[in-house]
């Protein structure tokens, strides 16, 4: 029998809110602006994994002559463009915190996303406060699919990895999960669906999955 679950620890982009779907048009426009095409095995390459990594896989994929920096700058320029008419909360994602909250379950996100960048993503649906621990980019050394962010994760809110159930929506995400201990269960969406999720405990079909719900028992 498994052990039950003591907290619940977030990713944050294409999970709680739909960045995914904001840096695929990102991604569409930086590269059409170089005359290339953005394939599906670049997101994929690109997703889960931290700002540089994620453009450096870019530069290596498409051959390109731009410097990380450069295609960093200029594609948060454009992303910013599109926040502000396509930023959402994914469905459910307020209804699990609530049943979360009722259950007294400690809770945190940890995302390969910079600490600047996560604030101003829950500041937009006023989540920062009911975030407490709060794990980014520059608290790792390794990112995804390292299991490094939720080893720290679970000593943070000070659980034993696997009595923490970790919601995720990518292979990277959810390979790091799952080879630091933690119940990592996968909630795919449209761009992530093809995405290897067998280290997963469970691929949920939204955040109000009824497995999620019977984990944090509600």
């Amino acid at each position: 029998m498994s052990s039950p679950i003591r907290a619940v620890v977030f990713d944050l982009d294409g999970l709680m809110v739909n960045t995914e779907e904001v840096f695929h048009m990102t991604g569409h426009e930086l590269l059409r602006r170089r005359g290339k095409v953005a394939t599906q095995a670049l997101f994929n390459q690109m997703m889960g994994r931290r700002a540089r990594e994620a453009f450096a896989a870019m530069i290596e994929m498409m051959e390109l002559s731009d410097s990380i920096d450069e295609l960093q700058a200029e594609s948060e320029s454009i992303f910013d463009g599109y926040l502000e008419t396509h930023l959402c909360t994914m469905p459910g994602l307020f209804e699990l915190l609530g049943w979360i909250e009722q259950r007294g379950l400690p809770k945190g996100v940890a995302t390969s996303s910079d600490r600047e960048y996560l604030h101003r993503m829950l500041g937009a649906f006023d989540l920062t406060d009911r975030f407490p621990m709060k794990l980014t980019a520059e608290d790792v050394t390794h990112g995804k699919p390292n299991p490094e962010i939720y080893l720290k994760a679970a000593e943070r809110i000070g659980v034993q990895p696997h009595e923490m159930l970790v919601l995720e929506d990518s292979q990277a995400g959810t390979r790091a999960a799952a080879e630091a201990g933690a119940h990592i269960i996968s909630v795919p969406h449209q761009h992530s669906r093809h995405h290897d999720f067998s280290p997963a405990k469970h691929v949920a079909t939204s955040l109000i999955d009824p497995e999620i719900r019977r984990l944090i028992g509600v």
